[in-house]
């Protein structure tokens, strides 16, 4: 008989800068305790940010810890689903969003799959990821990485909820 699947933490990216972006990423964080096996554990603030290798109005960003029995590939598949659900469109590389949700880490797995890279290989890059990051999970995000992005405008700008 198989055990049962133990919970593991994962980190998900959100952001939108196109509609209500903030009501956008509100709820997306409320749809992660629809999904099967999954709860939100930590929602970092809300944050302002200048689009990076896109374009369009300011983003708004933010980062969420969940807790789910969901494989990556099976958790990632469900996080497209919500991005469609809010009418998230791809007509183009980094066009502007309705909703945008990357998986940044999955426990402590390493993943490079032609559909799933995590952690993902991008975060270490972009302040709109680090920063929100370190807010809930400061001992994943070394200073030096903060350090690296403080040039990246962003300003903390909304609590969630």
């Amino acid at each position: 008989m198989a055990s049962p699947r133990e919970s593991v933490t994962a980190y998900v990216a959100l952001g939108a800068n196109l509609g209500d972006a903030r009501q956008a990423v509100n709820t997306a964080l409320g749809a992660f305790n629809a999904l099967p096996g999954t709860r939100l554990t930590k929602a970092s603030s809300l944050y302002r940010t200048a689009p990076v290798d896109s374009s369009g109005p300011d983003y708004i960003n933010a980062v969420a810890e969940v807790s789910t029995l969901l494989t990556a590939p099976n958790l990632l598949l469900a996080l497209q689903q919500i991005e469609h659900l809010a009418g998230r469109e791809r007509p183009y590389l980094n066009a502007p969003r309705t909703l945008d949700l990357d998986l940044l880490l999955f426990g402590a797995a390493t993943i490079d799959s032609p559909h799933l890279t995590v952690p993902h290989p991008r975060m270490w890059d972009r302040a709109f990821v680090l920063v929100p990051l370190a807010e809930i999970a400061p001992s994943l995000v070394p200073h030096a990485a903060l350090a690296a992005v403080q040039d990246q405008s962003i300003q903390r700008n909304l609590s969630t909820g």
